[in-house]
């Protein structure tokens, strides 16, 4: 009960207040309350079992405290601070909630009457953010503090600066008999009283440790058990064994359990209250075996214990500010540890203590356990220090202040999360987090989900990081409960499995009773109580982020939002991001080696990528709860903390600013590399280095301003002059132009942006920077450069471009002509070995040095002898060779043949290089070697056309119904002027069309037969005749027969070639007026000489079919050679192609060439080795126009001079092998000689 007084609430205390004679704690009652009246701040050493915990509240009752104010009494487990509540009521005759209440984190059991307020230590310092001076309370008991908790140090900490400005609070620190003076200094030299605890002795039995620390000590343990049990140390006893965590509680529970006459009974902090009253109230019969982690070391008094089982050792969380990881080894306890546990025994009889390790091994171990300040990251002291407005930490007046690595290590982390900034001073953000009851990690997390809109399933994956995994693998169990667990695994997130699991876990517990649900969660390996404690943390966060406006709503779908949840991850966790290295290796953050959690749903098939919950390192570093990230995801995190390496800086013209590429890395992770970055606002002076030297003095610009225009025409017409004249002295070196930018552009100006601002703002700027000729130039050439080195070569009415280039070695070193495809075919074949006047001095000299050294000698010295040649020669369409073979032999009279021409070698820039574009100036071919090139690019057509855009040519033409031909057409072709000859031709298909000619030869002839194709096409009728005309009759057909040929296609030969020959010394016609003139000249005589030429060759045929016969008689390897070329001589002359283009004066002569090939066929058994000299003289005749036509296709019918030479040796075989029939021409193999020579003149006055 309370009774008010003017506002004020007094609680009622009992008047009498009992205490247990038995605690030795109550035999110093008195000096105890004394102390605690007369002095601010008191520490009660006393040893476990003395009574202190439950006993000094009673007496800061019984001295007044808690009336007005309460009596706050921390504990540092839960389950501690629940179970003192209840001793302290019972013993007060009072109920837990009234005059004694309890706070933990997830219950609340305190009421306006309550005057002893029983609470962890983090609930106290929740407190302070609301109540900075502790008003709420006169006396504070700060139990178990050699703990050394962090809590418990922080609230120390606080404390002290706290008591000089609340004089009226009351300060009671109890501590085990450990390093208690440390306490006392702290608080000023505070009195320090000691209580004894031990009530009955305790006997300490060292034994050897085993080597397997895991089967071999519980074997070892279940010994002992089977001991006690047995009483061979004395009567049978409850007993009490330490183990290092729930793992090792739960196997050795499985080893013990089976025995009839004992109890076994686990002892850790998640337990629930029912589980943990089995500890404390005494139920069943048989002896007890308590199985507990060192949550009994200190902080429970578990009743009855008559025996202490001590392995030796404890999981103790270190951290590690190098590594940046939260370790969990297993350590050996040190030696006050080892005592608290055997003070656990001899509270109710004689103890026995079992350490299982040796006495020396005791000896060595350190002395007290670090406190827990000096082995954890302290990032959310800091933050709550902050939120507190406390000052620095490290001024802050801890018991044993951090090592000042481990402090910045926390501010590390807290600026990583963003909570604080560069000096140390807390942000909004920070401020937000700090007012989250979680860690300062996983409350970054949850601000960032409330801004990404998956808040919900942030607060779901928080909650469950917070509390121990529900997901049970019993040892015996364990293939059964992976595959109960694997329904909710994510293939590629952990994370995701927690929210799957919430799901399923929500739907079944709606779904069921709460008994139905307990039994399917066993079912499933699912624990119900962290599932339940999962609950409660997720109810006091959705409060908790209510209280600070955020919207929060059920868990619905959240397929698609993968990315934000995992980004909002990243904010928390980016100090445990990890690449994969190889197979299930990772690096880590800060230079770490990781391996995936094999219990991990990405331990299978690991991702490229993963942020994990935790790194923590047992037997190796593990990533435990993992999910896969994309590395973009970490540019945008926390940009602050990326590190940008910038490499490889380089001008992009595109741009008009120099870029580099960037690598972008985070905690020595890279995550980008190689993307270009503007690199002016990086470092400005080296891009402004660059852009002048690789973009204005090296001309890289897209779109240059007008100065740099007018600079880059200077620099080119120098190179281009240096080029021509082939010397490297005249341009001014890149250094001189690169100080004549540096000299002129402001020290900001890194870019083309920024260039071209200033020329805006400055008028005077563009002209500042324009170069003169005087700049550029070392000295001046002279001015019989363009003479020397020209630009164009004109040749005949043609004009060619000229370009040069000084590259020693190089593909286009020396002079280049560029030629258009359409020219190929009228290109002069000899002009260009004469170069250009400033170099065919050079070259004469190095072709007279390259002579055969006998002919060398005697034109000595070469340059007097080369000066010599140029007064006597002049440029023209002929070979350099031939002219200086002429001009040596009238000038030295050293006769120089071809051949020795031929041996010479010169450099080959003394060739003429040679590129064949296209009509938009597109490089199609380039090379030295005219001759290859004009024969790449001559057509397979037996028609050479010009190949350009213009409007004169047809296809398909069947009369004359276009425009007019004119006899020459002029246009252009890349830049140059194209001279063309128009005329009607016959394609190779057949069909007739207008085309522009390369040569006005070959446009002749070509237009003669399509004229003649035009005829034909305007008159069919009177062709259908003649068809029926020729070689009707039985003997003809025979005849055709016999000499194997095909009558349709001769016929149509003959008809044609009637027209062709009937335009022989007619002007063809070029208008539709003319045509129609020729028609009817020429139609009216078409009849009669068909059917002349048509009786010609009649006979002619008669006479081949008889030679056929006579040739068949022969054996097969019967004068071969012979026979061969009477076949080859009657398949010309009857070939329909050869036969459009025959005179009719040679078709009248056909009948005697055939009687002398049947004169030659009958006689050859009888002319011994007469046709052999006959065939020796012949052959290389026919060899000769062969070669002729393959070098100059057309030649036989082009060439006047070719189509004589080719009749004159039917005439010649007319001689050699039928010499009674007489020939129409003198013949002989000189008159062919002769004959030849003149083709070949003609063929080099026309070259193709």
């Amino acid at each position: 009960m309370s009774k008010s007084h003017e506002g004020r609430i007094e609680r009622l205390v009992p008047q009498h207040i009992s205490y247990p004679e038995q605690l030795p704690v109550v035999a110093r009652k008195d000096e105890i309350m004394r102390a605690i009246a007369e002095n601010q701040v008191v520490v009660i050493a006393g040893e476990t079992g003395s009574g202190k915990t439950t006993q000094l509240p009673k007496m800061c009752l019984e001295l007044g405290r808690g009336r007005e104010k309460r009596i706050g009494h921390t504990q540092p487990r839960r389950i501690a601070a629940r179970a003192v509540s209840s001793r302290i009521a019972e013993e007060l005759n009072t109920t837990v909630g009234g005059l004694v209440g309890y706070q933990v984190r997830f219950n609340d059991d305190v009421t306006e009457q309550t005057a002893v307020k029983v609470m962890t230590d983090g609930i106290l310092l929740t407190e302070l953010s609301r109540d900075r001076q502790l008003q709420a309370y006169d006396t504070l008991i700060i139990d178990e503090a050699h703990e050394r908790s962090l809590n418990i140090d922080f609230i120390l900490g606080y404390l002290k600066r706290l008591l000089p400005k609340r004089p009226d609070l009351k300060v009671i620190i109890t501590s085990a008999t450990i390093d208690v003076e440390r306490f006392s200094q702290h608080f000023n030299d505070a009195p320090v009283i000691e209580v004894s605890g031990r009530t009955y002795p305790v006997d300490v039995h060292y034994l050897d440790s085993v080597e397997d620390r895991d089967r071999g000590l519980q074997r070892q343990v279940s010994q002992l058990v089977d001991d006690i049990e047995a009483e061979r140390y004395g009567p049978r006893g409850d007993v009490l064994v330490f183990c290092p965590g729930e793992r090792q509680i739960r196997d050795l529970a499985k080893e013990l359990r089976g025995r009839d006459r004992i109890q076994v009974l686990p002892l850790y902090a998640r337990l629930s209250n029912a589980e943990q009253n089995r500890v404390f109230n005494r139920t069943g019969a048989g002896m007890r075996v308590v199985l507990a982690t060192n949550v009994a070391e200190t902080s429970l008094t578990v009743p009855g214990i008559r025996y202490v089982i001590d392995p030796g050792d404890a999981r103790i969380s270190r951290y590690s500010h190098r590594s940046g990881l939260q370790r969990l080894p297993i350590e050996s306890i040190s030696q006050a540890s080892a005592n608290q546990r055997k003070g656990r025994c001899g509270r109710v009889a004689e103890g026995v203590c079992f350490r299982l390790y040796s006495e020396q091994d005791f000896v060595s171990r350190p002395e007290f356990t670090d406190a827990e300040i000096l082995r954890t990251n302290l990032a959310s002291v800091i933050l709550r220090m902050l939120e507190l407005g406390l000052g620095d930490v490290r001024q802050f007046p801890f018991v044993d202040p951090p090592d000042p690595k481990m402090v910045r290590d926390g501010f590390r982390l807290l600026t990583e999360l963003g909570a604080v900034d560069g000096n140390a001073k807390l942000t909004p953000l920070g401020r937000a987090m700090a007012k989250l009851p979680v860690d300062p990690k996983l409350s970054r997390i949850l601000l960032d989900a409330a801004s990404r809109d998956c808040l919900s399933e942030a607060l779901v994956i928080i909650s469950a990081l917070s509390v121990q995994d529900p997901r049970e693998r019993p040892q015996e169990k364990r293939a059964q409960s992976d595959q109960q667990h694997a329904r909710f695994n994510n293939t590629q997130s952990d994370f995701i499995a927690w929210l799957n699991l919430w799901q399923y876990l929500e739907e079944q517990r709606q779904a069921l009773s709460q008994n139905q649900f307990r039994k399917l969660c066993d079912r499933e390996f699912l624990s119900y109580l962290r599932i339940r404690e999962w609950r409660e943390v997720h109810y006091q966060l959705v409060v908790s982020c209510r209280q600070m406006k955020f919207r929060v709503t059920e868990l619905k779908s959240f397929e698609d939002k993968y990315e934000a949840i995992h980004r909002a991850l990243l904010s928390g966790l980016l100090g445990n991001i990890a690449q994969q290295d190889e197979g299930r290796r990772f690096n880590a953050a800060r230079n770490r080696k990781a391996q995936v959690f094999p219990a991990s749903g990405q331990y299978k098939k690991p991702p490229k990528w993963l942020v994990a919950a935790e790194l923590v390192e047992t037997s190796q570093v593990f990533a435990r709860q993992c999910a896969a990230i994309e590395p973009s995801w970490l540019l945008e995190t926390n940009p602050a903390l990326l590190k940008r390496h910038h490499y490889e800086p380089v001008w992009n013209a595109r741009s008009s600013r120099v870029m580099a590429k960037e690598r972008v890395s985070l905690f020595g992770l890279t995550i980008s590399d190689g993307q270009r970055v503007h690199y002016a606002g990086i470092d400005p002076k080296t891009s402004r280095s660059i852009m002048i030297r690789d973009g204005l003095v090296s001309g890289n610009y897209r779109q240059p301003p007008d100065f740099l225009k007018h600079n880059l025409k200077l620099v080119n017409d120098v190179m281009e002059l240096e080029s021509r004249t082939r010397r490297r002295d005249l341009l001014v070196d890149e250094e001189s132009m690169v100080r004549f930018y540096d000299e002129r552009l402001p020290a900001d100006c890194a870019s083309g942006v920024a260039l071209d601002k200033w020329l805006r703002r400055d008028e005077a700027a563009a002209q500042s920077l324009r170069m003169n000729r005087e700049q550029v130039l070392t000295r001046d050439p002279g001015g019989e450069v363009e003479a020397q080195f020209p630009k164009t070569l004109t040749v005949g009415d043609i004009s060619f471009q000229l370009s040069y280039q000084f590259e020693p070695g190089g593909n286009r070193d020396g002079v280049t002509v560029t030629i258009p495809r359409a020219l190929m075919n009228r290109v002069p074949r000899y002009r260009f070995e004469w170069l250009v006047p400033g170099l065919l001095r050079d070259k004469l000299i190095a072709m007279i040095k390259g002579l055969p050294k006998q002919l060398r000698k005697q034109l000595v010295p070469a340059p007097d002898v080369a000066d010599a040649l140029l007064e006597r020669l002049t440029a023209a369409d002929e070979p350099l060779a031939h002219a200086l073979t002429r001009e040596i032999k009238a000038l030295r009279s050293v006769s120089v043949s071809t051949s020795d021409w031929a041996q010479v070698d010169i450099e080959s820039f003394y060739l003429m290089n040679i590129r064949v574009v296209d009509d938009r100036k597109k490089l199609l071919a380039e090379g030295r070697d005219l001759a290859a090139l004009v024969s790449e690019f001559r057509s397979n057509s037996p028609v050479e056309v010009v190949t350009t855009r213009n409007n004169l040519e047809r296809v398909n033409v069947t009369r004359w119904d276009f425009d007019d031909l004119p006899t020459e057409w002029r246009g252009k072709s890349a830049g140059a002027e194209v001279l063309a000859y128009p005329a009607v031709i016959k394609e190779g298909s057949g069909q007739l069309s207008v085309r522009l000619l390369d040569y006005p030869v070959e446009a002749d002839r070509q237009h003669r037969l399509g004229v003649a194709g035009l005829l034909l096409q305007s008159d069919l009728k009177t062709a259908k005749y003649l068809k029926k005309q020729l070689f009707v009759d039985n003997m003809s057909k025979l005849a055709l027969a016999g000499a194997r040929l095909e009558r349709e296609s001769l016929v149509d030969a003959i008809i044609e070639s009637g027209l062709w020959q009937l335009l022989d010394g007619v002007k063809l016609p070029r208008s539709q007026d003319e045509f129609a003139s020729v028609q009817r000249a020429v139609t009216a005589q078409w009849v009669p000489h068909v059917l002349e030429m048509g009786n010609h060759l009649a006979q002619a045929i008669k006479v081949a079919s008889d030679t056929w016969t006579v040739l068949s008689r022969y054996g097969a390897n019967e004068y071969a050679e012979a026979r061969a070329d009477m076949e080859q001589q009657l398949q010309m002359l009857f070939s329909p192609k050869s036969l459009t283009e025959t005179p009719s004066e040679w078709i009248t002569y056909y009948p005697r060439y055939l009687k002398a090939i049947a004169n030659r066929a009958e006689r050859l058994p009888a002319q011994g080795g007469k046709d052999d000299k006959s065939m020796a003289m012949l052959l290389p005749q026919v060899q000769r126009l062969s070669d002729g036509k393959k070098r100059y296709p057309g030649l036989d019918v082009l060439c006047p001079e070719a189509v004589r030479f080719r009749w004159m040796l039917e005439e010649f075989r007319v001689s050699l092998f039928a010499q009674q029939l007489g020939t129409k021409l003198p013949v002989s193999a000189k008159r062919l000689d002769q004959q030849w020579q003149s083709v070949e003149a003609w063929m080099t006055n026309n070259p193709r």
